[in-house]
């Protein structure tokens, strides 16, 4: 065993050394700070020993030989001593003036040494879908910050963030935390792992205060500095070049227990959870069922199976099958999770039995742990996992029902109920008859004009009576303008998810606000076009032919009063038939123009109709329907991204 096997990675942190290796005392000066564990330290100071006393040695023997040579022994340094004097562990490089100690200076001079070589670090590199969904969850959030509160996008957020990190760091190394309950032997397998005895074991509970690291290549640094373990944590595996080959790139985190009584260590297990690339769960034929467990970590983790291993420890104290028993309850209990088990070739968690005290199952997982790290796909699973699971935590906001949108219906529905409240029949009919009134007093007799005059001289309108009609329709063409909003509001918003249903109704309520205003100006200036009512082709005779029999009873009414006073000679056929012509002729007339006048009367009323309509309808299509079909654009892009971040390619109604 060397020294490398319970050091931290001193060619990632070669600073990491000053508290090891500064000054020591003669051969009292090996000790190991603290930092080394006990079992060790014994090693490391015989294989220091040993070394320091042959350059002694040699210096002295060379000493001897430069003085009968007539040399200063203490001008030539480049002994034996220089190549003897270097650790031999790959790790730490120190120098000793063994001369300067032959002397009995007793202080030992560290000599300055070239930094250490650091391997280049191959950042991580995800493909082309990954990337893809990544890119649609950014878009995905910049477009709901607006909408969705900082709590419900705040996951989304933490996977995009881990994954910017992750992609930044080492993409040759996989790393995996050992996570458990109390006394379930996560230590024990880490060291079983390692090779060695790196995190303590004893019947004290918790155990493990702190996370211990160990990394079996170099250039794992950034990533360990990533998890926040500090470097007197940070520790090499027993060297072998077996052990090397089979786990190279493999970074062993031994994380506190998850149900351990000191908060901080709570704290620690779910942090480090989150920014590990795998997790192997270590359970005991006692706590394998623990709900803890399973309610808290594995069921909301099933989506994360692909980069799960579950450990069964401790099967020594089963006896008999016992362990295969416990092994397919657990197996069972894991399907109930919803954590597929990779079974018949399936990916899915790896589900092992081990014993760490005896060593049996080890090699197994050793062998799983090694092609799960060859294969350089952990830390793009576990992003991927947690894209999903990112995606299933905001289905609710996105995607949970059946939206169609706003019809075309719906907006003619909206647009008629607009006409209907600013009054659009109502002044279609009014012109239709404005037109026909007109037509009848241009057509009609001069006696019946006069009548007509007659009587509104005799009932002039007071006003009162249509003062508090106008005030009465105003208030319901009001009420008839926001039930208006509201349904369209409704139905544009059916089955969108809530905050986005909630953002339709709100765009439709502002859109509103002084609706009713605009549409009545729009009724008073599209309603009744300014002028007189177009005249027909056939109107100026109608109106020659009425002057015409007003003619013929004035000329037959004088020709009979000058027979009656005697100034024309006696003829009653002549005048009588001119008058009987005038007087039956002329209500003829009338009566003819207002047959002929129905028609072109309807189509201006028609048309008079149409321009309100089409005025009130683009009034409510720019206040209301405008922004909520915004609205709807806004949610057709965020759900398309949202199925691009979910990895289905779903085509959006």
């Amino acid at each position: 065993m060397t020294a490398a096997t319970d050091h931290r990675d001193h060619s990632d942190h070669p600073g990491d050394d000053e508290g090891h290796g500064g000054e020591r005392q003669g051969n009292e000066g090996h000790g190991d700070e603290g930092h080394r564990d006990g079992g060790h330290r014994d090693g490391g100071h015989a294989r220091v020993d040993d070394a320091e006393e042959t350059a002694l040695l040699e210096v002295v023997n060379s000493t001897d030989a430069d003085m009968e040579a007539g040399r200063d022994p203490g001008v030539d340094t480049d002994t034996a001593a220089d190549s003897e004097g270097f650790w031999d562990d790959g790790l730490i490089a120190r120098r000793v003036s063994a001369a300067d100690e032959a002397q009995g200076h007793g202080q030992v001079v560290r000599e300055p040494v070239a930094e250490p070589w650091t391997p280049p670090v191959t950042p991580l590199s995800y493909d082309r879908t990954l990337r893809s969904r990544l890119d649609a969850l950014r878009e995905l959030v910049g477009l709901s910050r607006t909408r969705l509160d900082s709590k419900t996008l705040a996951e989304a957020g933490r996977v995009l963030d881990a994954a910017a990190a992750r992609r930044r760091l080492s993409g040759q190394h996989t790393v995996v935390a050992i996570a458990g309950a109390t006394g379930s032997g996560k230590s024990q397998l880490f060291n079983a792992l390692a090779g060695v005895a790196i995190s303590e074991t004893g019947v004290r509970r918790p155990t493990t205060a702190a996370p211990i690291a160990c990394s079996w290549s170099d250039g794992a640094a950034t990533l360990i500095d990533r998890l926040g373990i500090p470097g007197r944590l940070r520790r090499r595996p027993l060297q072998s070049p077996e052990a090397e080959a089979q786990l190279r790139g493999l970074v062993l985190v031994d994380l506190p227990d998850h149900d351990s009584a000191a908060v901080q260590h709570r704290e620690q297990v779910d942090r480090i959870l989150g920014l590990v690339d795998a997790v192997i769960w270590v359970v005991d034929p006692e706590k394998y069922a623990d709900a803890v467990l399973h309610e808290r970590y594995l069921r909301p983790m099933a989506g994360h199976a692909e980069v799960t291993f579950v450990v069964l420890n401790q099967i020594d104290r089963l006896p008999g099958e016992a362990a295969d028993l416990v092994l397919d309850d657990l197996r069972r209990l894991l399907d109930e999770d919803g954590i597929a088990l990779g079974e018949y070739g399936e990916p899915g968690a790896n589900v092992l039995a081990v014993s760490a005290l005896t060593g049996k199952g080890i090699g197994e997982l050793r062998e799983a742990l090694g092609h799960f790290v060859a294969e350089r796909g952990a830390a793009a699973r576990r992003i991927s996992a947690d894209l999903d699971s990112a995606a299933a935590r905001l289905w609710p906001v996105y995607a949970n029902g059946q939206w169609a949108g706003l019809s075309e219906e719906a907006r003619d529905e909206f647009a008629d109920r607009l006409a209907d409240a600013v009054g659009a029949t109502a002044a279609g009919e009014a012109a239709e008859r404005a037109w026909s009134r007109h037509a009848n007093r241009a057509c009609g007799t001069p006696w019946l004009r006069l009548w007509r005059w007659y009587q509104d001289l005799r009932e002039p309108p007071t006003g009162r009576q249509a003062v508090r009609t106008y005030a009465e329709e105003e208030a319901a063409a009001r009420q008839r303008v926001e039930q208006a909003v509201r349904t369209v509001a409704e139905q544009a918003s059916g089955g969108l998810p809530g905050p986005w249903a909630q953002a339709v109704r709100e765009a439709a309520v502002r859109g509103s606000q002084g609706l009713p205003e605009a549409l009545d100006e729009l009724a008073a200036a599209a309603g009744n076009p300014a002028g007189r009512p177009p005249r027909p082709g056939w109107w100026p005779l109608a109106v020659l032919a009425q002057a015409s029999m007003t003619i013929l009873q004035v000329i037959g009414g004088l020709w009979l009063l000058g027979q009656v006073i005697g100034f024309m000679s006696p003829n009653l056929g002549v005048p009588v038939l001119l008058m009987v012509i005038g007087i039956v002729g002329g209500p003829g007339i009338e009566w003819a123009c207002k047959l002929a006048v129905r028609g072109p009367a309807r189509r201006y009323g028609d048309e008079a109709e149409r321009r309100l309509r089409e005025a009130a309808a683009a009034c409510g299509r720019t206040r209301v329907l405008d922004p909520v079909a915004a609205e709807l654009l806004r949610y057709r892009e965020v759900r398309e991204q949202y199925v691009r971040v979910t990895g289905v390619g779903t085509t959006i109604g």
